[in-house]
């Protein structure tokens, strides 16, 4: 077995134990597979915690209370070696339960509530050692309606599994395809930073990268697009409008970009730098400032050309860099709602 297909099945006992989450087997297999320094670098508001008990006290207490019935479900696992030779896992799926009782100040529905995660694993010496990861925060408060700040301009729905339903990697590893569909998004990215500085927007030539069907799936508070037009319209534009220099710091950022068969992967913390010099993106308007951003993507390439990506940015730090603090516009916004636990019956009796 190859490696980075070794290092899919060691992480294989900690995603089933998070499936049924019971709290003890999650954090025995948190500290068989974690070294005990590990760095878990998690969005905000969590921040960046160290070693497996920690993450797991930081990131899961809360969540448990307030969703009981807690699972993780995985649509994406796949692996490989980046740029530097270091190993990455990359994980995609959601957590889901019955919302009962508030968590970080978001009112309880009732309802079953998903949270879209992002979730990349680097492995030395058969442990993890480090963890970059994004939960779709903002997704929960929509879900809630409770998100406080502008709406998004594209669909906001259950972003869902690869439509090939392939997204779970298993070995054999082929090394060229693997290669092949990491190439064709650094190539494809490399061509999106050409605009505006080196001309209009045909330079960044999508049709040769991106499928006619593309589906790109944005994080709560974007959204999902359909297609290159819907692309263009629900994000990019605005995006770019906003902050036009995007791509011209690469000193001050970092990229690990990896290929697993025809899914290829991006993470960095952060990797993007650029000025919101523009207006009208996320209803933000032009501070000027300098801003960093953690985008972290899964693409799946179908005939050589892009067909889906998934998309997470960690927008509650973004706002936070820019003085606008989420959870306290959130507890304004929601000071006239019932924030207790919520007591629900089995069904059988009133």
């Amino acid at each position: 077995m190859d490696r980075h297909s070794k290092h899919k099945a060691l992480i294989a006992p900690l995603r089933a134990a998070m499936y049924d989450f019971d709290p003890k087997g999650v954090q025995a297999a948190l500290a068989a597979i974690a070294a005990p320094d590990a760095l878990f670098r998690l969005s905000a508001p969590f921040g960046d915690t160290t070693g497996p008990e920690s993450y797991y006290d930081t990131a899961f207490v809360g969540l448990l209370t307030a969703w009981p019935d807690l699972e993780r479900r995985d649509y994406i696992v796949m692996a490989g070696a980046d740029e530097d030779g270091a190993d990455w896992v990359g994980c995609g799926g959601y957590y889901t339960g019955t919302f009962l009782a508030p968590w970080l100040d978001i009112p309880p529905t009732g309802h079953q509530v998903a949270m879209r995660f992002h979730e990349f694993y680097r492995f030395q010496d058969g442990q993890i050692v480090e963890m970059q990861a994004i939960w779709d925060i903002p997704e929960v408060m929509i879900q809630a309606q409770a998100w406080p700040l502008a709406p998004s301009l594209g669909r906001e729905w259950r972003a869902p599994a690869p439509a090939t339903q392939d997204g779970i990697i298993t070995g054999p590893r082929n090394e060229a395809q693997s290669a092949a569909s990491c190439q064709l998004i650094m190539d494809m990215l490399a061509h999106l930073i050409r605009y505006p500085a080196q001309g209009g927007p045909e330079v960044m030539d999508m049709p040769r990268f991106w499928h006619p069907k593309m589906n790109w799936y944005g994080p709560g508070g974007i959204g999902t697009a359909r297609g290159i037009s819907g692309f263009r319209h629900w994000h990019q534009t605005p995006f770019l409008a906003a902050m036009p220099d995007r791509g011209q710091y690469p000193n001050e950022i970092t990229h690990h970009f990896f290929g697993d068969a025809n899914y290829a992967a991006v993470t960095g913390w952060p990797n993007m730098a650029q000025t919101l010099s523009g207006g009208g993106w996320l209803g933000l308007p032009a501070t000027g400032a300098k801003i960093t951003l953690r985008s972290l993507d899964f693409w799946r390439v179908e005939n050589g050309k892009i067909r889906e990506n998934w998309v997470l940015v960690d927008l509650i730090d973004i706002y936070a860099q820019l003085g606008l603090d989420v959870f306290s516009r959130l507890r304004e916004f929601n000071k006239a709602r019932n924030l207790g636990a919520l007591s629900i019956s089995d069904g059988l009796s009133a």
